[in-house]
């Protein structure tokens, strides 16, 4: 005899991260999901118009997976795939809001990039969009890296690890100060 299936419905995909709250505003930015829990070492977003969200919670020993992997590397659990209408805007907006292109893209139509706290996660078009997907040009990449790079945002290595003060300097932070999002009040 079976016992009836409860039900179950999908709230949420969890990612470990180094800190929860940094890459919780990397896919805020990245999506447009707001925040609706955020407590110490937790947040999770949603979207919009409802639906599964995405949670982030602090995990301190959190290991970046190796992609694409070999033998005895650290392996990734899952990845997050989003639809795109342009594959380079797509690119572009994710490369902006602090992501980076891998070196290995396996597909003409999707781009494989890294969050800050290194899970991989896809952008593709859909099947039936018309025509062609356009290539990435490795040129534009570069310069948007280098765009990101000149802004000099707080990055999960600073966060975790932060250089520490110089002895002589009173009441010197623990931590980098964060930069204000362009268009923001400081």
């Amino acid at each position: 005899m079976t016992t009836p299936r409860p039900s179950l419905t999908l709230s949420s995909t969890v990612l470990d991260a180094p800190d929860a709250a940094e890459l919780a505003d990397f896919y805020r930015r990245l999506l447009g999901w707001e925040p609706v829990r955020e407590e110490p070492g937790w947040v999770k977003l949603l979207p919009p118009g409802g639906g599964p969200g995405l949670s982030f919670q602090t995990a301190k020993p959190y290991v970046p997976p190796v992609w694409p992997a070999a033998s005895g590397d650290q392996l990734m659990m899952l990845h997050l795939d989003f639809e795109v209408a342009d594959l380079e805007a797509g690119v572009a907006h994710a490369v902006a809001e602090g992501a980076r292109p891998a070196d290995f893209q396996p597909q003409h139509d999707v781009r494989v990039l890294f969050d800050p706290a290194g899970h991989p996660f896809c952008l593709f078009v859909n099947e039936e969009a018309p025509g062609e997907p356009p290539a990435i040009n490795p040129a534009w990449v570069a310069e948007q890296t280098r765009e990101i790079a000149e802004r000099d945002r707080l990055t999960v290595q600073d966060a975790v690890a932060p250089e520490p003060a110089a002895p002589d300097a009173p009441d010197a932070p623990d931590a980098p100060a964060r930069q204000p999002e362009p268009g923001t009040p400081a």
